[in-house]
């Protein structure tokens, strides 16, 4: 197997396991896998900011949520502690499924330790590729999420959550954010949350 037909076979199984994902959403009048939705999301954004990103980069942004559906927020305590917990364990199991993926398609050990290392974000400050998966899951949020997510909670914690997503991404995906199209409302909103840090 070629090295592309490789990658299209991981990106293909990664697909196949989000397509089963139950929540949906509404996209241009077309119904599509929550989960599955995210993850191209995360691919062309990921080309936006880095075209010549490396193949396990790649792969990352494509099974940063992998499953996500099967390990709910409601099974842990609804604190920041339960917070915590849930999402280290999503990464634990998108690393440990994106493995299972990439030796079923004949992947080497140095490049699925790799895609584990930027899934678990263990080195986040160090690594500029694990800062470009951020990055790029910071301004997916932003763009595709923020807006439906600020309907459910009250201003303060949008501000803390603005906050929070905005230290997390480097200069130039910051300034990428500034140039998305948002809601007025959204755009205040960021704007005092910039004004406060």
């Amino acid at each position: 197997m070629t090295q592309d037909a490789r990658f299209r076979a991981a990106i293909e199984r990664m697909d196949a396991f989000n397509r089963a994902d139950p929540n949906h959403e509404i996209v241009a009048g077309k119904e599509c896998p929550k989960e599955l939705l995210y993850a191209e999301r995360m691919t062309a954004w990921l080309a936006r900011l880095a075209p010549d990103a490396s193949e396990a980069l790649r792969l990352a942004a494509r099974s940063q949520h992998i499953g996500r559906w099967t390990i709910p927020r409601s099974h842990y305590p609804m604190d920041r502690r339960g917070y915590h917990q849930w999402r280290t364990e999503l990464a634990r199991f998108h690393a440990q499924t994106a493995r299972g993926i990439m030796q079923d398609t004949g992947y080497d050990e140095p490049t699925i330790a790799r895609v584990e290392n930027l899934l678990k974000k263990t080195n986040l400050k160090n690594d500029p590729e694990a800062q470009l998966l951020e990055d790029t899951a910071c301004l997916v949020f932003l763009e595709h999420y923020f807006s439906a997510f600020a309907q459910k909670h009250d201003e303060q914690k949008l501000i803390e959550i603005l906050q929070k997503t905005w230290k997390k991404m480097s200069a130039q995906a910051q300034q990428t954010a500034l140039t998305l199209t948002l809601t007025d409302a959204d755009r205040a909103l960021i704007e005092k949350a910039l004004s406060a840090i």
